[in-house]
């Protein structure tokens, strides 16, 4: 099998005289419980990073490293957040763009052009929808890990000692078995997506 080269899209760009270009992605949009959380990172031009990919192939230290290196190395990075209460009102898929979009508008430089993992941003910006990005361009390879680090760390760091008992901290808020036991167990925390839970425990009604 042919090595990806993860800068396909990003050379493309570069090509054409291109130099800002932000890669977007977001995590978070399957868990039942916690903010999804969307990253915005522009990489300098020609910038090769070996071991950047799909922040799910990787492990946490791997993750945590090249979390760091791309901090260091981005002309600029942003994090947004969209909390489960606007979740449960404008839906899932419209919260993840949100968080995107307001990862864009929270980046120190305005792009000249997005890549973005198998979305559109609400943005007046030249943008291209890649399906699987996150596996298929650097810069949006690199928004995942910025996403999935700062979402992981918030589940690790915050919420869980917030709501003790529901293994946060281990399943990240996603519909573990444990996760569901203690939902029945515990009910649901101020923070679970209540438009999550309604297929969820379908014979438990009377719990929600």
């Amino acid at each position: 099998m042919s090595e990806i080269n993860r800068l396909a899209y990003e050379s493309e760009l570069w090509a054409q005289g291109l130099t800002a270009i932000a890669g977007v992605d977001e995590v978070g949009r399957g868990c039942l419980f916690g903010d999804v959380v969307a990253a915005a990172v522009v990489l300098p031009v020609g910038l090769v990073l070996e071991e950047v990919n799909d922040s799910k192939q990787i492990s946490e230290k791997k993750r945590d490293r090249l979390y760091e290196l791309i901090i260091e190395e981005a002309v600029s990075w942003s994090v947004a957040r969209v909390e489960s209460s606007v979740i449960d009102s404008i839906n899932i898929r419209q919260a993840s763009r949100l968080a995107m979009k307001q990862a864009v508008q929270g980046l120190s430089v305005t792009p000249e052009y997005l890549l973005v993992d198998a979305e559109t941003v609400d943005l007046k910006l030249a943008q291209a929808a890649i399906i699987k990005g996150d596996s298929l361009s650097q810069s949006i390879a690199a928004a995942s890990i910025i996403a999935k680090v700062t979402r992981d760390r918030l589940c690790t760091e915050v919420w869980d000692s917030l709501y003790p008992g529901y293994g946060i901290a281990v399943h990240k808020g996603y519909a573990t078995k444990v996760h569901r036991e203690a939902l029945l167990e515990l009910g649901p925390t101020p923070m679970h997506r209540r438009s999550f839970l309604k297929n969820l425990f379908v014979e438990q009604q009377e719990l929600f």
